[in-house]
């Protein structure tokens, strides 16, 4: 069991290579909140949904008197559920429903979060998802040996100080390669 353990890529990036192409994973970059010998699940934390933190909140009935707040992007975590979301943070807190994925990273689904942040008293720096990526249980195992995917520790500054569309190039710089020269690439000068 310990061996398996010490395998698991949770608290890392899954980032798409070139060849991956179905949406919403085509130069996605996925943090991995679960990974065992049951599957794993992720959220990507680069592809840019139609909401903002603020739509979400008044959806909830939630005033927001911050408007960097109510501004933030809510982005597509992943093809399942996409209706719930999923509240990616550092600062582990006392949540109803949170998930510690290592020492740095937890997610968390309950509302209470999104009360906190909205009164100014959740975590400093989040990031809200809607809908998660799963992977079958030896899926991902095969995906990365078919070369779909490279994996790194992942960052905060990825996260949370890199800017969307650079989070994909950014996600693999941590491991040394840039996208711009793998095979497959169709993308601009």
């Amino acid at each position: 069991m310990s061996e398996r353990r010490s395998s698991t890529l949770a608290g890392h990036f899954l980032i798409a290579m070139p060849g991956l192409t179905d949406p919403p994973f085509s130069r996605g970059v996925a943090l991995l909140c679960q990974h065992d010998e049951d599957g794993a699940i992720g959220l990507l934390v680069n592809q840019l949904s139609e909401f903002r933190l603020g739509d979400v909140l008044a959806q909830m009935k939630l005033a927001c008197e911050d408007p960097e707040l109510a501004d933030a992007p809510v982005l597509i975590g992943g093809p399942v559920q996409q209706e719930r979301g999923f509240v990616l943070h550092r600062e582990p807190g006392h949540w109803e429903a949170s998930y510690r994925i290592n020492d740095a990273w937890s997610v968390t689904t309950s509302r209470d979060i999104l009360v906190a942040l909205a009164a100014g008293e959740g975590p400093r720096q989040v990031l809200m998802a809607l809908g998660y990526a799963g992977w079958s249980a030896g899926q991902l195992e095969q995906e990365v040996l078919d070369n779909a995917w490279l994996t790194a520790e992942a960052s905060e500054r990825v996260v949370f100080d890199t800017p969307l569309e650079e989070r994909w190039s950014a996600a693999a710089g941590l491991v040394g390669v840039d996208p711009l020269q793998l095979p497959g690439y169709a993308g601009h000068a």
